[in-house]
């Protein structure tokens, strides 16, 4: 692993990484660990915070233009932005079931799908973990 490429791109990417990466490992700590506790909803807020960083640093990322600077992954940033405080209030709402397939879903939509395209060969994140 060299993290050099990502190093060399620009801030934003490079806190779009970061922030990607921090909560794909807090996600799995929150599927691991029990529900409705305190640590649950602390974690939770900070993968909220989390995943509004990455997706509005995705706006900043340009490198996969189809529609001028955009690309359908800002529509998944998009996507992100309307989920994420309708997921909060659906657990505020005490609606466990609905509140818990939007995390899910955002969390294998997001983070997981969304991740598997950062490894395809050519992207910063290929090079960063096979290399060049």
């Amino acid at each position: 692993m060299d993290l050099a490429p990502l190093l060399a791109e620009p801030i934003a990417t490079q806190i779009h990484a970061a922030a990607a990466i921090l909560a794909f490992v807090l996600g799995i700590l929150q599927f691991a660990a029990p529900k409705g506790t305190l640590p649950h909803r602390t974690v939770g807020w900070i993968w909220v915070l989390l995943m509004t960083v990455v997706a509005v640093t995705a706006f900043f990322i340009h490198g996969m233009r189809m529609f001028g600077p955009w690309s359908p992954i800002h529509l998944l940033a998009i996507l992100v932005l309307v989920m994420l405080p309708l997921a909060v209030i659906r657990a505020r709402q005490h609606r466990v079931r609905t509140h818990s397939r939007t995390m899910t879903g955002l969390f294998l939509g997001a983070l997981v799908i969304a991740g598997l395209f950062t490894l395809v060969p050519g992207r910063v994140m290929h090079t960063v973990l096979f290399g060049g």
